[in-house]
């Protein structure tokens, strides 16, 4: 009889410094699936889970698809919302017993108002559920904020190893292929966290860049050693105010949790070596825009104060009224605004009239930026993504969007739902092409380099004012742990 696998997850990136909560309806509105619709999403998907569909189907295993529910990175998520997901899960988890072992994708950093740490509660609540000789092996996002309860919760977690996060389906596969050699008896894993007392910040967590190429080199050689089955890099979520917050190893070796450790401890002397140059270099807009004509064109400039990815509301209008300021260069930026929207939906095709939209300020509910704007497209908002890139999701839904020209020439599109710019399907499948613009603006910080590089040969990170804003140490943090660099001085 083929064995049986239980595939499940609750996936939601949570930051603590935004006052909105996440609610059910937040993931209603992102991807939540029940059954095989799981495996009809996913199955050839840049995602972990078609990754792990992929390896169990090979292998003969059968993919017992239960529940998995993804919202949009935003804040702290209500208690009814989780309570509502778990106890849906675990009821539908009953309907799937017997199983011989479970694959689980949690990011890694979410919180909820009962549980700061929300993935180390589902996944000791399965824990409990399925025994102690039920495998549970999973996938964590990088970004991942991880603690001891997650760790001892699941037999190996393995995170993602780029960023701008493309190798989603690779990871997927590599969890349910060490699934499977635990259920064959060919290995029995010693997973060890090696929490760091530094915090990478966002800015310089581009995997393929200096200092976090040197951290990835140095873990791809620890894991080609003998006993060592995996080795992940956790860069973290620095906009959570957790006990876990700041970056850190999870090193797998074959019944050897010794060996795990020692390894994981040299890991964590070397980033403490490399801790200076992980702070970012954090350059204002004021200082990029006079060098702009010297550079290939289009730029993208990364709004890291407003990135979407990392939980941000998405309306900030900071950087177009710096460049429409500024008068020498045609952008194109995404902004969201639901009122917005509606106001201009309610005008034919190129009608010019005033707008009001987007946010002028870092402040929830500060003022908008008035423009007077010409209609240029109504539309609803779904597209899809089939190439690798980062978040491996298929379809997308911006809910109903406007684009509009202002008065200015630049181009404004508005939509309804908070969507990151990780596909640049998101402007081409509404006839936006980036080459006809000087800059364009994408709400993140590395995410959508993925997306945007094809079209824009000049990258820049801007440090924009907001709840991602780039420097961590301006946040007020009452939970994380100390001492912890940059806040303090860890030697």
């Amino acid at each position: 009889m083929a064995k049986r696998v239980a595939l499940l997850g609750i996936q939601h990136e949570s930051n603590t410094f935004i006052d909105r909560r996440t609610t059910l309806g937040d993931f209603l509105n992102g991807h939540w699936l029940m059954g095989e619709d799981i495996r009809k999403e996913y199955k050839h998907a840049h995602h972990e889970i078609g990754g792990m569909i992929e390896s169990l189907d090979e292998k003969g295993i059968e993919a017992v698809c239960v529940m998995y529910a993804e919202a949009t990175p935003g804040g702290i998520i209500e208690s009814e919302a989780f309570d509502h997901l778990l106890r849906v899960m675990m009821t539908e988890l009953e309907k799937a017993l017997p199983v011989d072992g479970c694959l689980v994708v949690p990011h890694g950093a979410a919180v909820s108002e009962g549980f700061p740490d929300m993935d180390g509660r589902w996944l000791s609540a399965l824990r409990e559920r399925l025994g102690g000789d039920t495998p549970i092996v999973g996938t964590l996002d990088p970004h991942a904020n991880v603690s001891e309860l997650m760790a001892v919760s699941t037999n190996a977690l393995i995170a993602y190893a780029t960023n701008p996060h493309i190798d989603q389906r690779e990871t997927g596969r590599k969890a349910a292929d060490l699934l499977a050699r635990i259920l064959d008896k060919e290995i029995n894993p010693s997973q060890a966290l090696i929490q760091t007392p530094v915090a990478i910040a966002l800015e310089q967590q581009y995997t393929s860049a200096y200092p976090c190429n040197v951290l990835y080199r140095l873990a791809a050689q620890t894991a080609g050693l003998e006993g060592i089955l995996s080795v992940s890099v956790l860069l973290g979520f620095p906009y959570a105010d957790v006990r876990e917050m700041g970056s850190a190893f999870i090193v797998i070796a074959d019944n050897a949790p010794e060996l795990a450790i020692e390894e994981g401890e040299k890991l964590k002397a070397a980033l403490i070596r490399l801790r200076e140059d992980c702070s970012g270099k954090k350059t204002a807009i004021g200082e990029i825009l006079p060098s702009l004509a010297e550079r290939q064109r289009p730029v993208l400039l990364l709004d890291m104060g407003d990135n979407i990815g990392g939980g941000a509301p998405g309306d900030s209008v900071y950087l177009l009224q710096a460049i429409e300021s500024f008068g020498k260069y045609k952008c194109c930026m995404i902004v969201f605004d639901p009122d917005a929207v509606a106001i201009a939906a309610a005008h034919t095709i190129n009608d010019q009239f005033e707008l009001a939209f987007g946010n002028v300020s870092a402040e929830p509910g500060g003022d908008k930026y008035v423009s007077r704007v010409r209609l240029l497209k109504k539309a609803d908002g779904k597209f899809s993504e089939l190439t690798a890139k980062h978040g491996g999701q298929v379809n997308y839904d911006m809910g109903s969007i406007v684009i509009v020209e202002t008065d200015k020439g630049n181009v404004v599109m508005l939509g309804s739902l908070r969507v990151p710019p990780f596909s640049l399907q998101q402007l081409l499948a509404f006839g936006i092409d980036p080459a006809a613009f000087d800059v364009m603006v994408a709400k993140g910080v590395n995410a959508p380099i993925a997306a945007y590089a094809p079209a824009c040969p000049t990258i820049i990170q801007v440090n924009t004012p907001g709840v991602t804003q780039a420097d961590m140490t301006l946040f007020n943090y009452s939970n994380r742990r100390r001492p912890l660099h940059p806040f303090e001085n860890i030697l």
